[in-house]
């Protein structure tokens, strides 16, 4: 009966997410996407293009792929069989470096900066190498370069299999000119931010869905304290990463091509109607000083004073491990979460425990999802030719991916159900990758309970979401580097502890404000509007 219940609460939430979205143009997908049942090495076809069959790949060649938000601490299994594998298809062996949530940001601008034989590296529009900045300093290599066209000659599989939001999204002016310099995952395509809620915890409490659903942050304090008095000193309800926090109680965007170290930007949209304009219209505000971050942050301190926000939040180098394993252990009541359809699922069979979603907007496209998990080939790669070959492998063979994300079939996960995949929460725990952050997760068996045709569905889902106003958009801070750097030094000291209460807004914020000032943010907003007004005249030629 229980499982019953949850298949029917899915199906309602799924309802419920569906009736935010409306067609749009530009959003369509190609349904022709190969088979999610798991393929062996003997019976799946080779999805190599006759372009590709043509090119010498004679010499053995090892890629070395820089990746985000893993838990991998023995890989050795898997990169056995996948090496094997990819030997035959492209004598290339991987060498995976497996960046986490904790290190990734610090990590991999060390890796960059000191030129590290790195020949793939995850980027996007919120780490601290942020895609449209590091293209534009030449860290990236040009993937459709006139003359030289990777995608055209080793990709174009997997680059005709986007969403044409992800390939708009991917197209920017870079170091070598308008163009795409790495190559979109196919992941969800729109934003929703959403309450992580463990329903396990919120029922033994005699709490149901609805009363998080029928509230928001700021009605949420009586749950909260019920919970934390029962669960002990050391439990923290409120699990929360201070960025997302933010944005989901003020509504407020990413600006993409902002400091990808602190956002200091904002788009405030609308929260009922994402494609109309929200309550400061088409106009793009440093959100420090405006009244919803004030409130947001005095109701915080709030929270974090009563015990409900685990300090180590506050602390850049803890706060993501710290999340991450309150997740993994069920050790929380409310999360933050930019969902992807279906994650409930994965997330209540990883957790050992009935995770519901709860969305605070419609689910909507905007530039900076649209670049929120991308590969790009280092500029400094000696074999770009066979790294454009295995990215478009990766993305578009079923096997190669379910084996690198999901592990040993029997060993990390099993097929049930005709063709779902049943996770080893056991055995995972030492081999468990980002799904999102490592490409076409449409490739991959849909987890158990989701059911064989859900892959139809998130692509019905995310072809239909609802554009904002600005979509498109990319802030170009060349003009004003010199500020946007010192800002975000400025934002390291009180951004993070601002958002998660830590400190008190009272005193802080005033100086926070202050600072910014003094260090030229009004000359960075006006910057950015400037280009949004023309960006704008543009777009409604």
């Amino acid at each position: 009966m229980k499982k019953v219940l949850s298949i029917v609460l899915t199906v309602v939430m799924l309802t419920a997410l569906l009736s935010g979205c409306g067609k749009t143009k530009d959003t369509e997908t190609d349904t022709k996407t190969p088979s999610t049942v798991t393929k062996t090495p003997d019976d799946s076809k080779d999805p190599t293009p006759t372009e590709e069959a043509k090119i010498d790949i004679s010499k053995p060649v090892t890629l070395t792929w820089y990746l985000h938000g893993s838990s991998v601490s023995d890989d050795k299994a898997v990169l056995e069989k996948a090496n094997a594998y990819l030997k035959d298809k492209l004598n290339v062996t991987l060498k995976p470096i497996w960046g986490t949530w904790g290190d990734f940001n610090d990590n991999v601008v060390l890796s960059i900066g000191g030129g590290d034989d790195v020949d793939i590296y995850f980027t996007c529009s919120w780490t601290q190498n942020e895609y449209n900045s590091y293209a534009r300093n030449g860290a990236w290599l040009r993937l459709d370069q006139e003359g030289n066209n990777l995608i055209e000659k080793y990709a174009s599989d997997i680059w005709n299999l986007l969403p044409q939001v992800l390939k708009t999204g991917a197209t920017i002016p870079g170091n070598d000119g308008l163009g795409v310099y790495a190559l979109p995952g196919y992941k969800d395509s729109a934003t929703q931010n959403c309450w992580d809620v463990n329903v396990t915890l919120l029922e033994k409490y005699g709490y149901t869905i609805d009363d998080i659903k029928k509230t928001d942050y700021y009605g949420f304090g009586d749950i909260l304290k019920t919970v934390k008095e029962g669960e002990g000193e050391d439990f923290y309800p409120l699990n929360v990463e201070g960025m997302v926090l933010e944005r989901m109680v003020n509504n407020s965007i990413i600006v993409a091509g902002d400091s990808g170290i602190s956002n200091m930007l904002s788009y405030y949209m609308n929260p009922t109607d994402t494609a109309k304009e929200g309550s400061y219209g088409n106009k793009i505000l440093s959100k420090f000083e405006t009244p919803e971050y004030k409130k947001f942050v005095e109701k915080t301190r709030e929270y974090y004073l009563a015990g409900y926000i685990d300090p180590k939040m506050a602390i850049r180098t803890q706060a993501n491990d710290a999340r991450v394993a309150a997740q993994d252990s069920g050790k929380y009541l409310l999360g933050t979460q930019s969902y992807a359809l279906g994650y409930e699922d994965q997330a209540s069979a990883q957790r050992g425990i009935e995770v519901q979603m709860v969305p605070v907007t419609p689910a909507y496209l905007d530039t900076a999802v649209s670049q929120g998990a991308m590969m790009a080939i280092s500029a400094g790669c000696k074999n770009p030719e066979r790294a454009a070959m295995f990215l478009n492998l990766l993305n578009t063979d079923p096997y190669l991916m379910t084996l690198l994300n999901y592990g040993i079939e029997g060993v990390h996960y099993d097929i049930v159900n005709g063709g779902e995949a049943r996770l080893n929460k056991e055995a995972r725990t030492s081999y468990t990758p980002w799904t999102n952050g490592m490409g076409n997760i449409t490739l991959l068996p849909p987890l158990e309970g989701q059911g064989l045709d859900f892959w139809d569905t998130f692509k019905a889902y995310y072809g239909g979401c609802s554009e904002v106003p600005i979509l498109g958009y990319c802030f170009n801070s060349t003009s004003v580097e010199n500020q946007l750097a010192a800002l975000a030094n400025v934002a390291l000291e009180y951004d993070l502890t601002l958002n998660t209460g830590a400190i008190d807004p009272a005193t802080k914020l005033p100086e926070f404000i202050q600072k910014l000032k003094d260090n030229g943010i009004d000359q960075v907003v006006a910057e950015a509007n400037t280009q949004l007004d023309n960006f704008l005249k543009e777009k409604n030629k």
